[in-house]
């Protein structure tokens, strides 16, 4: 599945359909009372002055100290707080001690006062706070004592914040060698202590144990949901393993698989003991019980299909042996399924996952973990030469309630098995005879048929097979090439006239380059067929991406239909295979226990009508409300780059947006500092640059800033977008809103209602927040400073061989609310999976070994802003495979503790570590589709439905969450997977925490399908590939987990520790200013 592009506008945000219905208030419960008393907001201390920047003590390491500064939030023309810049990666002088005082959340009437939070009194860096004993290794830190109930005491509004004592120093970080890192891993063996009832027999040499399952949760309505899953019982048979070795060696499955079918018809009863072995199509043959021999060799010929009857068939001979290498053990596998041991064993389910694909291999095109093919429903034109194709998607699972089958319904592009003439006629879009190809032409046809394979069609029956390698740089009239040794040549045209009597008629086109390149063979465009069932596994277009998009999409009762029918039809109760190796497969959907979980209240502005808000099936909307802190927008300009929008229109879609941010809480001067200018889009940078000099020229003798540049952008913009960010983000520091010229026309009240959410972020202000993070009631999160970080990792496009990928890590800036964040950006090794920059080291001539990196600049980021340091980090990791748990949490955790010392000796924050993934192929349906109140407007399941049992790991800390509410097709629950917890989240406070984060996501009054922060880094990460290559940006990244392959074969991720890493160039740097701020959304 391709993920499709958002783009700017929140008309692209998720669900930002309108929403007419207002909140109903109906029998909904208050928040307590003693929230909705008006404190008296106390005076905000002074701001200091300036303090004098201290001499950094130079201590041997050059460790920096992270006192906070001045001005964490409230900075520039008391806009509700910007975020403190982020900390350089060059190691700056150290900070001034400066923090912040009190929040004001303004009570009772009277203007909102502006200024979230006002600068402070100085508070050390630090010292005296609680700090943990010293424990690098990683092994679970100490259980600290259980969550007290009783914090229910709300923030003072308005009250200062307490003042840490002691003076400013400079940390000398000790530098890990590598024996002590060597003694880290090492000490990852350590298990935790295990229940008694789980008595856990070790069972592979794995070092680290992932948290078992702390309980199940019991929050929420309790219901039953269906998923696609189907209960498949054990087989008790005894499974063998036989290592296969074909000679001549082919790299092609499809052969391989030929020959063993060849053998197996043949010899089965002969010398196989009449055994029907599964094979994988490379070296491994299982048997569901011993074969008759120890090792035996098979001659195999094999006729090949590509050439027609009527002629002698080309045939081929192999030599296959098949060795007996071991016994596959089901046993293991039943006691991991129960409980009583710790590690999957793969072998076992790879067996069992190979003999059920070995029927529909036979019969369908497998790509993947899925099955394609014409038959199983209609092929659907996609445009430029595609089509899609149906399929399922079937995988073996392990699970509580045993093994079970997850099948899903499926669909891919395909290239349409035409003539290749009317293939590159559909590629271009155009009548191809009438002009020449350009250079452009070539590199489309040539890019879209590399790889291909055809058949000729000018031989009568002969359909021999080929492969495109490419195309000739001369046209069929010109080409020539030796016919005989002595070196005679003869044109193409003539040779085909002469031998096959077949006249060429575009003698104008190249020919298409076949077999080897060393010596090609020469075919014209006219005599070739695509043969069909080829995969496209190319970059699809932004039309084809819709047009596959709209045959996917299905309501959950025609998709559960669907599966049901897929089931049916593959028939595994008449599989041969099933059948012989005993494996008996339900055909109904497995029933699962789920709880619905109750939405949070939401904290507004207590100058708007209605102060709080409890959303309503996963929505809400602005109305009677205000941004709880409102930001400041003083200086504006606006710059419009669509020549079908006038001047008169720009200035009052501008003037309508200022003041329905207005409306909405911000302090929005409604005039513009200069006049609307309407700028060239291929002259984008001179444009900004001109504009931007003018603008300053103008502020700064007031010593202002400009604070927001809108943008009118042409609804098909090309690179316009990427390049304006890049050059506003990455050159000038200026934060922008871009809106597309169809919106600008419509200037809708839900549409600029959505796009002054994402303004007001943008100049450091908060839409909402929780109430239970103001009146510190959320277990662990609320009782001590706590950050929140969210990573992920976005690959190039399967295709583009060499570019980066980019690495995205956002942090929360504000405790206790964590509704900002922080965002920072890197590029690293091509599909490389591991986010290099989390910490880093390298030598300064002066100062010695320095540390940095993403994490380091996020924690003395969050310092700043809020004057605490963090005691304890939620870190939820977006787009990892199950593949890659165990290097990604080795490498990643292990940065964030050396992160961590770098800043202090000893300060080990407890660390809890989450993984996030949408790129499953779990469906959850309702368990009755007729049930009003089962199911929400679009027949899905109800926001906040989660699961955490019965289809969830047999021992460990995982579940699935439907967070949001769905809008068309079938809404796809995000799966959670705790890989480490020293926090000791229960299930329902981890489940809980997660759910009400989805309701905080700036973009949209709707809660989200993934957790904020994983949402943040992937949109910071899909921004920032627009510094590094602005003319893709007419399609979206691919994120990390959209990528097909596991491990690192071609096209697959990697996950080798980074090392001195092949030259990968930089991004340009986020300018201050910006990255202080969620420039991102």
């Amino acid at each position: 599945m391709v993920r499709k592009r958002r783009s700017d506008t929140p008309g692209s945000g998720e669900g930002s359909e309108p929403q007419e219905t207002g909140v109903g208030r109906g029998a909904v419960q208050r928040p307590p009372a003693q929230l909705q008393q008006p404190h008296q907001p106390q005076p905000p201390y002074e701001p200091q002055q300036p303090q004098q920047p201290q001499q950094p003590q130079q201590q041997g390491g050059g460790g920096r100290g992270w006192a906070p500064q001045r001005g964490g939030y409230g900075g520039r023309g008391g806009g509700g707080g910007r975020m403190a810049p982020p900390q350089h990666y060059g190691g700056p002088p150290e900070y001034q001690q400066q923090a912040r005082g009190g929040q004001q959340y303004q009570r009772g009437g009277g203007a909102p006062r502006r200024g979230a939070y006002s600068g402070g009194r100085g508070e050390a860096p630090f010292a005296g706070g609680p700090s943990r004993p010293p424990a690098p290794e990683l092994h679970q830190a100490a259980t600290q004592s259980p969550y007290q109930a009783t914090m229910t005491q709300p923030i003072q509004y308005g009250s200062p914040a307490e003042t840490l004592r002691g003076a400013s120093s400079s940390f000398q970080p000790p530098e890990p060698t590598d024996v002590e890192v060597s003694e880290q891993i090492q000490q990852l063996s350590i298990q935790p202590d295990v229940a008694p009832s789980q008595e856990m027999q070790p069972a592979s040499s794995k070092s680290v144990r992932f948290p078992l399952r702390p309980g199940k949760g019991s929050n929420g309505t309790r219901c039953i949901v269906k998923a696609n899953h189907f209960f498949a019982e054990l087989p008790d048979k005894d499974l063998h393993q036989y290592d296969v070795s074909i000679t001549p060696e082919v790299t092609s499955r499809g052969v391989n698989r030929a020959v063993m079918a060849q053998l197996v018809k043949h010899y089965r009863d002969s010398h196989l003991g009449k055994r029907l072995p599964a094979y994988d199509g490379r070296k491994s043959l299982y048997t569901a019980g011993p074969l008759p021999f120890v090792a035996k060799e098979f001659k195999i010929t094999l006729t090949d299909e590509e050439d027609g009857p009527g002629t002698a068939r080309r045939e081929r001979e192999f030599k296959v042996v098949i060795k007996f290498a071991a016994r596959a053990d089901l046993h293991h596998l039943g006691m991991f399924l129960q409980g009583r041991q710790a590690d999957a064993p793969q072998e076992a389910l790879q067996v069992l996952d190979i003999v059920l694909r070995e029927l529909p291999t036979s019969r369908y095109s497998p790509v993947g973990r899925s099955f394609y093919s014409p038959d199983l429903g209609k092929r659907q034109p996609l445009g430029e030469g595609l089509e899609s194709w149906r399929g399922f998607y079937q995988s073996i699972r392990p699970t509580q309630m045993g093994l079970s089958l997850n099948i899903d319904m499926s669909s891919t592009a395909f290239i349409e098995p035409l003539p290749v003439i009317d293939f590159v006629t559909q590629l271009l879009n155009r009548d191809v005879s009438a002009r020449p190809l350009s250079d452009a032409d070539r590199v489309k046809i040539k890019k879209a048929l590399r790889g291909v394979k055809v058949e000729v069609t000018h031989r009568g029956n002969m359909r021999r097979k080929y492969r495109i390698s490419g195309l000739t740089s001369q046209a069929t009239r010109e080409l020539t090439f030796p016919v005989d040794e002595r070196g005679t040549m003869k044109s193409v045209v003539e040779y085909f006239q002469e031998t096959y009597g077949f006249v060429i008629q575009h003698t104008q086109w190249p020919c298409l380059q076949v077999g080897n390149t060393q010596r090609p063979n020469y075919l014209p465009m006219e005599v070739c067929k695509i043969v069909e069932g080829q995969r496209y596994s190319k970059r699809l277009n932004e039309r084809q991406i819709t047009a596959l998009l709209k045959v996917t999409c299905q309501r959950p009762q025609e998709r559960e239909l669907d599966i049901l029918q897929t089931v049916h039809h593959n028939a595994y109760a008449e599989d041969p295979y099933a059948k012989e190796f005993g494996i008996k497969i339900s055909e109904k959907l497995a029933q699962v226990e789920a709880r619905v979980l109750p939405p949070p209240w939401l904290k507004y502005h207590d100058s708007g009508r209605e102060k709080d808000c409890l959303p309503q099936v996963g929505q809400w909307n602005m109305m009677n409300k205000r941004m709880v802190n409102g930001g400041t927008v003083n200086s504006w300009i606006c710059i419009n780059f669509s020549r079908n929008v006038q001047d008169s229109v720009a200035r009052s879609f501008c003037h309508e947006l200022a003041q329905m941010c207005s409306t909405s809480g911000m302090a929005f001067n409604p005039e513009p500092v200069l006049p609307v200018l309407t700028g060239r889009p291929d002259q984008v940078e001179r444009v900004l640059k001109a504009r931007y000099h003018d603008v300053t020229t103008k502020l700064q003798p007031h010593k202002k800033e400009l604070d927001l540049l809108i943008v009118i952008l042409p609804d098909n913009n090309g690179s316009l977008y990427g390049d304006l960010k890049r050059i506003c983000e990455t050159d000038l520091g200026i934060v922008s809103q871009c809106c597309l010229q169809k919106h600008v026309y419509r200037m809708s009240k839900q549409y600029l209602a959505n796009v002054s959410l994402k303004i007001n972020v943008k100049v450091g202000g908060r839409n909402t927040v929780l109430v239970d993070a103001l009146s510190r009631r959320i277990p662990l999160v609320s009782d001590r400073p706590t950050i929140i970080f969210g990573a992920d990792v976005t690959h190039p496009h399967p295709g583009e061989d060499s570019s980066p990928s980019i690495a995205a890590v956002v942090a929360s800036q504000d405790w206790p609310e964590v509704t900002k964040y922080a965002g920072l950006v890197c590029a690293q090794a091509h599909r490389q999976e591991l986010i290099q920059d989390l910490y880093k080291t390298w030598q300064d001539p002066v100062k010695g070994t320095m540390h940095g990196g993403m994490i380091k600049e996020l924690l003395i980021s969050f310092r700043r802003a809020t004057g605490q340091k963090p005691q304890r980090i939620i870190f939820y990791r977006d787009g990892v495979s199950e593949g890659q748990f165990y290097q990604v949490l080795l490498y990643e955790l292990d940065a964030i503790r050396k992160a961590c010392a770098s800043l202090e000796p000893n300060y080990q924050p407890t660390v809890t570590f989450v993984v996030v993934q949408k790129r499953h192929h779990t469906r959850l349906f309702a368990n009755n589709h007729h049930d009003r109140h089962a199911v929400d407007r679009s027949g899905n399941i109800l926001p906040g439905t989660v699961v955490d049992s019965k289809i969830c790991h047999p021992t460990e800390f995982d579940f699935y969450l439907c967070s949001h509410a769905g809008i068309q097709g079938t809404s796809r629950p995000a799966h959670y997977h705790v890989l480490w917890d020293e926090n000791k989240f229960t299930a329902d406070a981890l489940q809980s925490l997660t759910n009400n984060l989805c309701y905080t996501y700036a973009r949209c009054t709707r809660s989200v399908s993934i957790v904020p922060p994983a949402y943040y880094a992937h949109l910071a990460a899909f921004r920032a590939r627009f510094y590094m290559e602005p003319e893709t940006s007419d399609s979206g990244s691919m994120t990390s987990s959209a990528v097909g392959g596991r491990g690192a074969g071609p096209g697959g991720r990697t996950t080798r520790p980074p090392g001195a890493n092949a030259a990968v160039r930089p991004l340009p740097q986020l300018r201050d200013n910006v990255k202080r701020v969620m420039f991102y959304c």
